[in-house]
């Protein structure tokens, strides 16, 4: 087989499709004594395992580009909507501001897959977001609400709020990710840049997007059946350990709340539990291995009940961590109202001081009447 381009990106695809101990005979077949074309081929493969299906995160590495990869042109209208602006692009695709003109006007996000990266296994991942749809080269795109805003740590940090406000926002975002959990679907890539805060009225609002490598906790079709064996997606810096290790069996709803702990770690410090800055693998093992930075080391005037909401988030085991958006959103709203937290139920002494923290919280508000 030559080494033309065309060549080169079907096999890539071909090579997608089938489970990785499969592909050393598939290339020794395809690609001969041609050690050029196989080459180019396995690095398209390494580059797309190191991606991880990363969709709204840059690439973590310098990626060669596909060849014969044509972009959409900003103008261009795909079925009923008008390509205005691209806002953004990751590993697997690009998404752009587009308007729709039929039956309302209106902006709409959408969301285009990138030649060679549109295989099963990735479409399925797409499969939960609605009006979807594939352009005349037959990539798949998916329309979604077009959410303006800012990211929840950049809000926090242009506007200071105390903890009790970071805490109050943080609720909304865990009834958010809980209304997903119970109708069936793990986020599986909570991050800052997935959570837009927008003000009005001057309320602020956080709303939880893109559920591109969502993943149903029941299966919705047939297309959403299952995902590979050990297939990382995500984006590695929030990931749970269970996500890091590529144990794709064990995901659930608690993969999504520990992924909840690290986004309440930055906004209540600013940084991360744990070092992120090295390569993709030693960050992976940080997550699985390291021990979180506690954060009143960061913030000295930290309440220590948040922080224990916090770590029981951040908690590796699967049995230790809160078991569903739920009990990490009841503990911030008991926090919040002065009664004792799950995360600390374990002390008979501390829930002594928190009942009697409350009754002299309540008789000093009676005394005032």
């Amino acid at each position: 087989m030559g080494s033309e381009p065309a060549d080169i990106k079907s096999i890539f695809v071909e090579a997608l499709e089938m489970a990785a101990d499969e592909r050393p005979a598939f290339l020794d077949r395809v690609c001969g004594n041609d050690e050029s074309l196989r080459r180019q081929v396995e690095e398209f493969l390494r580059l797309h395992e190191d991606a991880g299906g990363f969709l709204e995160s840059p690439p973590l590495i310098d990626r060669p580009p596909l060849p014969n990869l044509p972009e959409e042109k900003l103008g261009t209208t795909i079925d009923k909507y008008k390509l205005l602006e691209k806002i953004g692009e990751g590993g697997m695709a690009v998404v752009y501001m587009a308007e729709q003109a039929d039956p309302i006007r209106r902006k709409v996000a959408l969301k285009i897959i990138k030649l060679g990266m549109d295989t099963k296994q990735v479409i399925a991942r797409f499969e939960v977001e609605r009006q979807a749809g594939a352009t005349e080269t037959g990539r798949p795109y998916f329309v979604m609400e077009l959410v303006t805003g800012v990211s929840i740590t950049e809000y926090c940090n242009k506007n200071k709020p105390s903890t009790q406000e970071r805490l109050e926002l943080f609720l909304q975002v865990c009834n958010a990710v809980q209304h997903a959990h119970q109708n069936g679907v793990i986020h599986r890539d909570i991050k800052p840049s997935n959570i837009l805060v927008t003000v009005q009225d001057g309320q602020a609002t956080p709303k939880v997007i893109d559920f591109g490598v969502a993943k149903a906790v029941q299966p919705l079709t047939e297309q959403t059946l299952h995902t590979h064996q050990s297939q990382l997606v995500g984006t590695p810096a929030y990931m749970s350990p269970e996500q890091a290790s590529g144990h794709t069996k064990e995901l659930d709803t608690r993969s999504d709340v520990y992924s909840l702990g690290v986004v309440l770690y930055r906004v209540l410090t600013g940084r991360f539990p744990y070092d992120v800055k090295g390569p993709v693998l030693q960050t992976l093992q940080n997550i699985q291995e390291a021990e979180p930075l506690r954060p009143s080391r960061i913030v000295h005037h930290l309440d220590s009940d948040v922080e224990a909401i916090v770590l029981r988030a951040l908690a590796k085991e699967l049995h230790h961590r809160y078991q569903s958006g739920a009990e990490l959103q009841r503990d911030i709203e008991h926090w919040l109202i002065g009664l004792p937290i799950l995360a600390r139920s374990g002390s008979s002494i501390y829930l002594l001081r928190k009942v009697i923290a409350k009754h002299r919280h309540t008789g000093m508000v009676a005394g005032r009447q």
